[in-house]
């Protein structure tokens, strides 16, 4: 890549990363206020004025805050599974939101334009930059558990409704497992007794022709 380009990218990543790190503000302020989504946009326009003066990515600020607000039961369910041991309501308020920012890009975002792999990198910058000391491997362990499950760039990617379906059909195969396992152990256990009937049946004919 040539100095230019190179520079024009870093710039525009420094750009995306500045309008993550104000959409995340913005994300915990609306938490914190007991999610008052009319206060939004006082909120964004705040935050953009104090923290990116002349930032050219006001868009994609507004298009991270309006869809994580627009999915946001649909992320936090996904959250939650993920993460069982962690309650949402429990998480961090920082992190619980970086989470919230990290899940939107890597589901409803546009992957030509943000690649999975850069949106959870992101969220794990912006853990390290605002969160606590555990806050990065925590975001990194979340968000890569739910990658693993959707599969790599390039592959359909399926719907919260499709990935609900699979987890019931694996619960549903593994129940079928189990119950084919104790049929198979009940018939090793009347196997002996067979084998023992049998041997006596033939012991019987034995004799009777000897008669």
């Amino acid at each position: 890549m040539k100095r230019s380009r190179w520079r024009e990218h870093s710039f525009f990543m420094a750009s995306r990363h500045l309008a993550r790190s104000i959409a995340m503000q913005s994300l915990y302020e609306w938490d914190f206020n007991d999610r008052d989504t009319a206060r939004l946009p006082a909120i964004m326009e705040k935050n953009i004025a104090e923290f990116g003066p002349g930032l050219e990515e006001i868009e994609f600020i507004h298009r991270i805050v309006v869809g994580v607000i627009e999915h946001h039961d649909a992320i936090d369910e996904i959250i939650a599974k993920a993460a069982p041991e962690w309650p949402i309501a429990q998480i961090a308020i920082v992190d619980r939101n970086i989470l919230r920012v990290g899940l939107y890009e890597l589901l409803y975002g546009n992957r030509e334009e943000v690649p999975p792999k850069v949106a959870i990198n992101e969220a794990i910058e912006l853990a390290k930059n605002f969160g606590g000391d555990t806050s990065g491997k925590f975001v990194n362990g979340v968000l890569g558990t739910i990658y693993r499950e959707i599969g790599e760039p390039g592959k359909d990617y399926p719907t919260r409704e499709e990935l609900a379906k699979k987890r019931e059909e694996e619960a549903k195969h593994s129940e079928e497992n189990k119950e084919s396992g104790s049929a198979a152990a009940g018939r090793e256990d009347r196997g002996p007794e067979k084998a023992k009937k049998h041997k006596v049946v033939s012991k019987g004919k034995k004799k009777k022709k000897g008669k």
